[in-house]
C-alpha cells in the first residue's frame, strides 16, 4: 500500500466538465461564471467530487462542491448511484437534526448536462483525515496531534452518530431492517463477482454472520452508512460538516458503530503491518461503545457480529476496487480472489472468532 499507485477514479476530463457546468449553471443563475474548477486530492473511488466557485453579484453561495454519479466507463464501485436520494438525505438530516451537513443547492437528475446525474452543495472549508496515506501513518495532521486533541475529535465524532440516531425520525418498519441490509449486501456481492471467480472468504463470512445472528436485532434508525472520520470535515478538532451519504440506510444503531470501529481498525492493521505503531489508542471499540451509551442510553450489543459485518462489507468493496485495478491494468490478475482483499487476514480472523 505504501508504494502502490492510487487506483484510477475517473475517465472524465475536468476541463470538459467545467465547460458543461458553466452552461448548466447559466440557465439557473443567469450571468454566473464558474471559476477555480478543480478535483480534490481526496476524490473518492465512488461518486466523483468537483470543487468550484461561482462568480455572480448575488450567488446563493460562492464556494461550491458538486457530487457526480460515477462514470460508467470507470468500472464503477457500486451498480447504482442514486444522487436524488443522497440529495434528499442531506436535506432531511439538515432539517431534522443538528448534525452539520453542507447546504444542498441544486439537483440535476437528467444525465444530459454532465453525462450523469449530480447535485451541487455548499463547500465547507476545513481538513479531513486522509485515506492515502492513511491518517494512522506518520506525517499528517491527525497523527501529529496530541492525545487530548485526538480524544476531542473522537468524542465529537461519536456524538455526531449518536445525535443522528436519536434525532432523525424513522418511518415504520414492516420487516427486519437488518435482514434487508444484509440481503442488499449479498446482492451487491453477487454483482461484483458476476462472471468472475467467487471469494471463499467472503462467502464464509456470510455464513458466520448467519450463525451469529442477533436474537434481538434492535430498533432501526437512520444510519449515515459510511460512518467514519474520513467523511467529516473538521474545523480544528470539531466537526464542521458530515459528507458522503451514498450508503445511508435505516438499520440498527450497531451497523453504523461497527463500521466506525472497523474502518479505523482497517487502517490501523495496515499501518502495523508496515512496521509503524499507528494510533492504537484511538477509536478503540470499548471506548466507542462506552461513549455512545453515555450519550444515548443505548448499550451497543452484538458488536462482534457488527464489526464482522463491517469487515465483510468492506471486503466486497475492496474486491471490486481490485477488480477495477485489474481492468485498468494497474495490478496483476491473481489466481486467489481472496488475496485481492487487502484485509483478508483480519477478516479471516474474524470468521474464525480470533480477531478480538
Amino acid at each position: 500500500m505504501a508504494t502502490a499507485p492510487r487506483p484510477r477514479t475517473t475517465t472524465r476530463d475536468p476541463e470538459e466538465l467545467a465547460r458543461r457546468l458553466t452552461a448548466w449553471l447559466d440557465a439557473r443563475l443567469p450571468g454566473a461564471k464558474v471559476s477555480g474548477v478543480r478535483v480534490p486530492e481526496s476524490n473518492g473511488m465512488s461518486s466523483e467530487t468537483l470543487l468550484f466557485d461561482i462568480e455572480h453579484p448575488e450567488p446563493p453561495v460562492r464556494a461550491c462542491a458538486l457530487r457526480l454519479a460515477a462514470d460508467p466507463a470507470a468500472y464503477t464501485i457500486f451498480p447504482v448511484y442514486d444522487m436524488a436520494l443522497q440529495y434528499r438525505t442531506m436535506r432531511d438530516v439538515a432539517e431534522h437534526t443538528d448534525i452539520p451537513v453542507p447546504r444542498v443547492l441544486w439537483l440535476e437528475e437528467h444525465p444530459g448536462a454532465l453525462g450523469a446525474p449530480f447535485f451541487v452543495m455548499e463547500r465547507v472549508e476545513g481538513r479531513v483525515p486522509p485515506d492515502v496515506m492513511p491518517y494512522t501513518y506518520e506525517g499528517n495532521w491527525l497523527h501529529a496531534a496530541s492525545d487530548a486533541e485526538r480524544a476531542q475529535l473522537e468524542e465529537a465524532t461519536i456524538s455526531l452518530i449518536a445525535r443522528l440516531h436519536d434525532q432523525h425520525p424513522v418511518p415504520r418498519q414492516e420487516s427486519s431492517a437488518l435482514r434487508r441490509h444484509v440481503d442488499a449486501q449479498r446482492a451487491y456481492y453477487a454483482w461484483v463477482v458476476e462472471g468472475l471467480p467467487r471469494s471463499p472468504l467472503i462467502e464464509s463470512a456470510f455464513d458466520r454472520l448467519e450463525a451469529q445472528w442477533p436474537e434481538d436485532e434492535g430498533e432501526a434508525v437512520r444510519n449515515w452508512g459510511d460512518a467514519r472520520i474520513g467523511n467529516v470535515i473538521y474545523d480544528g478538532f470539531e466537526p464542521a460538516a458530515v459528507i458522503d451519504w451514498e450508503m445511508a440506510a435505516y438499520a440498527p444503531r450497531e451497523v453504523d458503530l461497527g463500521w466506525t470501529v472497523y474502518l479505523h481498525r482497517f487502517f490501523q492493521d495496515l499501518t502495523v503491518g508496515f512496521g509503524q505503531t499507528g494510533l492504537p489508542d484511538f477509536l478503540r471499540r470499548e471506548a466507542v461503545e462506552r461513549r455512545y451509551e453515555q450519550l444515548t442510553g443505548h448499550r451497543p450489543r452484538d458488536m462482534e457480529f457488527h464489526t464482522l459485518y463491517a469487515a465483510l462489507r468492506h471486503a466486497i468493496v475492496m474486491l471490486r476496487v481490485a477488480c477495477r485495478q485489474i481492468h485498468f491494468g494497474e495490478v496483476q490478475v491473481s489466481k486467489d480472489p481472496d488475496s485481492l482483499i487487502l484485509h483478508h487476514a483480519g477478516l479471516a480472523a474474524m470468521v474464525q472468532g480470533s480477531y478480538w
